[in-house]
């Protein structure tokens, strides 16, 4: 399912100055298609992939995961200017999905184990305070809350790698259809998790789930009937998997790591 259908960019956006105005594809690029559930951003850092995903995550009002609200961040300001410089085409527009940056995974992680630690201290304040029926009400709301946590995303996530625990998230906050917009998922994933994380967005797209991802990982690219747009020229454009450095530059250490780790 595509839900996002295009952005573009109003006329005389490529005359504002400053960042993130001064990025290269804002001058080249008029408009972006999506045209298939799974989209890959790519390119060197610095190339612009991650400010533009960030501008289309202000742009549709995102639910942020582990962050603060998108509308109130400090580090999306950049992301808010961007967004208003854009317009959306929408196929079907959509309330569900969300947007996950690596770096908000760990913020969530922490948040997650201080709400657990908040439950407990409120529970052991009730016992102190409260008797009877009403100890008994109050510890049971505690506790359904307590339980619905666990339910959701298991007792502890940091008691798991950060693998594990990246990929739990991702099954408890995938509902199926929704846009999706990931900013460089494999940081904290093996080659094995990478290859479970594509299992799930498989499933996950034929729900009907649109992924929007910034990503350098190959494995991730290798999605089948992705589109995959690069951002190493001032023009944004599809490429094929095949034809892109991150692609035939592993292939290539792969094959004769020798070789290449004698030049340096």
């Amino acid at each position: 399912m595509v839900y996002l259908r295009s952005i573009a960019f109003k006329a005389g956006t490529d005359r504002l100055d400053g960042f993130p105005f001064n990025v290269p594809f804002v001058h080249a690029t008029k408009r972006v298609e999506f045209k298939s559930p799974v989209t890959f951003f790519v390119g060197e850092n610095g190339s612009g992939k991650s400010t533009l995903l960030e501008a289309i995550a202000a742009g549709v009002g995102a639910a942020v995961v582990g962050g603060e609200d998108i509308d109130r961040d400090p580090s999306l300001e950049h992301a808010r200017k961007l967004a208003k410089q854009m317009t959306f085409a929408w196929d079907l527009r959509t309330p569900r999905g969300f947007f996950l940056r690596a770096e908000d995974f760990f913020n969530f992680t922490k948040r997650l184990q201080a709400m657990h630690q908040e439950l407990d201290a409120q529970e052991a304040d009730y016992e102190q305070r409260m008797k009877g029926y009403g100890l008994m009400l109050a510890k049971g709301v505690v506790r359904g809350s307590r339980d619905a946590l666990t339910k959701r995303y298991g007792k502890d996530l940091d008691a798991n790698s950060h693998g594990e625990a990246f990929l739990k998230l991702f099954q408890a906050r995938f509902t199926g259809d929704g846009l999706y917009l990931l900013d460089e998922p494999e940081a904290p994933l093996s080659p094995l998790r990478q290859l479970g994380l594509l299992s799930m967005m498989k499933e996950m797209a034929g729900k009907g789930a649109q992924f929007i991802i910034a990503t350098h990982s190959p494995i991730l690219m290798a999605f089948p009937g992705a589109t995959i747009l690069s951002f190493d020229q001032p023009k944004i454009k599809a490429v094929a998997y095949e034809d892109l450095e991150h692609v035939t530059l592993t292939k290539a250490f792969l094959n004769d790591p020798e070789n290449y780790l004698r030049r340096l």
